[in-house]
Formats: C-alpha cells, structure tokens, sequence
C-alpha cells in the first residue's frame, strides 16, 4: 500500500513528462527575445551573416547611443508614459462601471446593453468616419484621441462582468442594509475583492496602449506630441529605405542592420519590467473572470 505522501510511479512519470514539455515551452518562448536581445548589441557584419544566435557578436551600442541621444526620443518617450497612464486610468473607470452595471442581472434592458458592447466586437464605423469624428470634436493633437477612442475593451469587460457576477451577493445586500450606497458598495466592498481581476485588466490595457502607435500616427501632427512607438517607426522606415538607398557610412550600415532588434528591446523593456509585479494576479484574474462555477 503506497502512503498518501508518496508520489505514485505514474504521478512521477506525469511530473517528468510535464517537467519536459514546460521546459521546451520556455526554451522555445525564449529564444526569439535572447536572439532579439542579442541581435541589437551585434555588429552589421556578423547579422547580416547570420551569425548571431543567443549571445552577441561583434559587439555594438552604436544604434543605441543613437536613439538615447536624441532629446526626440526622450520626449516621445514621456509622451508614451504620460499616454499609457492616463488611457489605462479612463479605460480602467469606464470597463469597471460598465461591467459592474451589467453583473445586475434585476438591471432592465440589461441584454441591450450586453449586446451593444459585443456588436462592437464584429462592427465598426471605419477607419474614414472614425478620423473625421475624431476630428469634429477637436481631440486631434490630444492624449483623448487614443485614450477615447479604446477606451473600452469589449473582451476585457466581459471578463470583468463574469468576474463580478461570481462575488457573493449577500456581501453587497449586507453592505446595502448597513447603508451603503451603491457607489460605496463598488468602492469599499467589490473593488478591495477584485484585485486579481483589475491587476490583470490593467495589464492588458497598460500594454495595449504601450505598443500602439496607429491612433497616434493618424491623429497627431506635431512631432513632439507623438510616441516612442511612432518615433521608433519613423527610425525603422529611414533604416529601411537606407538600406534599400545602400548605406553610405558604416555608421548607416549598423543601424539598419540591427534597428528592428533595438526597437522591440526599447519598446518591451518597461512592459517586461512591470510585468513581474502583477504576474501573480494573472492567472487568477483571468481565470475567475472567465469561468463561473
């Protein structure tokens, strides 16, 4: 009789199989990004010979010392902050109040409102009516032109609902009795138990609004005014079309050669960054949002 402590042969072999699989699963997650990494601290001779693979070559910083020298960047770079901040604090507000709404299923015209949001998912106005009303309203050349706009993810706000509708209602009909307004009871009773779901929500649209860079190349004209993003493909597009020009200096050479790599390690960096610190929310944010038991 084998002791309830004591791993069974199979249980063993389950763990070595799992342990094999996760660990190729890691190895073949990580070995784009090393490349990348890799590839952005190499030489021009030794990328375009394909000679980098998880450790750099020829080392280089000469695309690096480019990009920080440029007080562009710097500012561009305080504008993606300042825009990510602000659009995940309105996104954040809004899917929250939305989701918390539609969790009352006594709410009337609760399947309108439900169905108003997923339509969204399928349809849009088009990328013409889009800009002009953008336009109309005079939110060109603003944070608001791209924190409006995405300001509720349809996905995210269902994830949220589900995640709310699983709290046990006599919470809020015993806050309710105490005297609690509705605001109170979202503020003081609801949100204190949604950590997991919200730290997971605030990821999704702090990266989301991180990497864009299409509302803000459409809507912005002023080049102070715009994102690393945008900056970084205004860089890649002059390496590019040098290259195709064929590089003059050797200086020109390297940054086309490695820019692309530069860029997504400058881009990813903050994002991977934070990303530790809410990684424990994750799971389980997503998982009570999704699935109702």
């Amino acid at each position: 009789m084998v002791s309830a402590g004591r791993p069974t042969r199979g249980q063993r072999a389950f763990q070595g199989v799992n342990g094999v699989i996760l660990t190729l699963v890691v190895v073949v997650t990580l070995y784009p990004f090393v490349n990348i990494v890799a590839r952005s601290l190499s030489g021009e001779r030794q990328i375009r010979a394909g000679e980098v693979t998880l450790w750099p070559k020829g080392f280089n910083l000469t695309t690096y010392e480019i990009v920080v020298r440029d007080g562009v960047f710097w500012r561009n770079y305080g504008n993606t902050v300042l825009y990510t901040v602000l659009s995940t604090v309105v996104a954040m507000v809004l899917t929250t109040c939305y989701a918390y709404v539609l969790s009352k299923k006594q709410l009337r015209g609760r399947g309108l409102l439900v169905g108003v949001a997923v339509f969204t998912m399928f349809f849009s106005g088009g990328l013409i009516p889009n800009y002009v009303l953008i336009t109309s309203l005079g939110l060109k050349n603003s944070v608001w032109a791209i924190a409006l706009p995405n300001a509720i993810s349809v996905f995210n706000l269902l994830v949220m609902k589900a995640f709310f509708e699983s709290l046990p209602a006599e919470l809020e009909e015993a806050a309710e009795i105490d005297g609690l307004s509705t605001y109170g009871i979202l503020l003081r009773i609801v949100l204190p138990l949604s950590k997991a779901v919200i730290a997971t929500m605030v990821l999704f649209y702090s990266v989301s609004f991180w990497n864009s860079w299409f509302s803000a190349f459409l809507y912005m004209d002023r080049t102070d005014l715009m994102p690393v993003t945008v900056y970084l493909r205004n860089l890649i597009a002059g390496a590019t079309g040098a290259t195709n020009a064929g590089a003059t200096t050797e200086q020109g050479s390297q940054v086309a050669a490695n820019i692309q790599a530069v860029t997504i390690v400058l881009t990813s960096l903050p994002i991977l960054s934070v990303y530790p610190f809410v990684q424990r929310y994750f799971v389980s944010g997503v998982m009570l949002g999704a699935v109702k038991g």
